[in-house]
């Protein structure tokens, strides 16, 4: 049997075929598991040290789903070398939360946008913006070119403009359009005046680096590189929310945007599948609800009493109901 280390090299070098984001998963995941086993026989890992490394990740603060992640990769390892099967019943995988995420408050959002205003990261704030404003997740807003980007700018602003999705993680989300509000306009307009020199194939969030300057430690950033996407800005966001003294995921951004699209009675699920891309099932059932609470209000304030109408609007009721026997039965059934 091979060290646990020899092991798990070997295992991740025969994923040729996944996704980049899954591979660089998997690798991450690799490296940490070899920090806890690499000098360890492959043979020697038992469910005691499984659920050891389960308690240590929670106490790191870890997610149930990133530990799970973590466990399936080296159940991958194990099975490589027939030592999952004597562990199958004994290994527990963490409950993970079922719900889809969360739209960020009004009142949050405020606050977010005032710390991304003080973040030394100056990407983060117009990176937040245009994530609220679009629904586009964080790989696919990386990923923007200025060739995706059809701006109408006046008298040195952009007025409107339509982006277009050039790659995404569904066929359903490759090349749509979001048109840009008019909130989303203001802020990439000072974001795109930062680099004049811009080609067409330059990218929207471009790579840098940032860093803080004289005594009020004011931010700015260097080694601009227009032909790089921008990295991660994991960090930038975490401090972000510490400051605004919220808790919320990036992806929130875009189930804000689902949210408020699914709070407009007016707007069809097909004109949010259009604008979001793909939408789970389970994305779609919890809006549903959304919708129904919008309807049921809608009847609510039908279902008035009578005292509250006025003589004009009773005369009006009431000559509806004369001419339409079915009306009531119908509202009732759609309720």
């Amino acid at each position: 049997m091979p060290l646990f280390s020899v092991a798990a090299r070997s295992w991740l070098s025969g994923k040729i075929d996944l996704a980049p984001n899954t591979l660089a998963a998997y690798e991450h995941f690799v490296s940490k598991l070899i920090n806890e086993f690499g000098r360890r026989l492959i043979c020697d890992i038992s469910e005691q040290d499984i659920a050891d490394l389960q308690r240590a990740r929670v106490r790191e603060g870890k997610s149930a789903r990133t530990v799970n992640f973590e466990i399936n990769t080296l159940r991958q390892i194990l099975k490589k070398h027939g030592l999952w099967n004597a562990l199958i019943g004994h290994v527990t995988h963490m409950r993970e939360r079922k719900d889809v995420g969360k739209a960020i408050a009004t009142e949050d959002e405020q606050k977010l946008i005032e710390a991304a205003k003080r973040s030394r990261s100056p990407a983060l704030l117009p990176l937040f913006v245009l994530s609220l404003d679009s629904g586009l997740r964080a790989n696919e807003i990386r990923v923007l070119r200025h060739w995706d980007l059809a701006l109408r700018w006046r008298d040195g602003a952009i007025e409107s403009g339509i982006l277009t999705v050039p790659k995404s993680k569904t066929e359903a989300g490759t090349g749509r359009t979001v048109p840009l509000a008019k909130r989303s306009c203001r802020f990439l307009t000072l974001w795109l005046s930062r680099f004049p020199s811009a080609k067409p194939d330059s990218y929207v969030f471009l790579r840098y680096s940032a860093g803080l300057a004289g005594n009020a430690k004011r931010a700015l950033f260097h080694n601009v590189d227009l032909s790089r996407p921008i990295g991660a800005w994991k960090k930038a966001w975490k401090i972000a929310c510490e400051s605004a003294g919220v808790r919320y995921r990036w992806h929130d951004c875009r189930h804000t945007f689902i949210t408020r699209l699914a709070e407009n009675p007016n707007v069809s699920e097909e004109t949010i599948r259009a604008l979001a891309g793909h939408v789970s099932k389970r994305m779609l059932e919890r809006y549903s609800h959304i919708r129904l609470a919008a309807k049921e209000a809608a009847i609510a304030d039908l279902e008035r009493p009578a005292s509250t109408l006025t003589t004009p609007e009773l005369t009006r009721s009431a000559d509806v109901l004369d001419h339409s026997p079915g009306a009531l039965t119908v509202a009732r059934r759609d309720r």
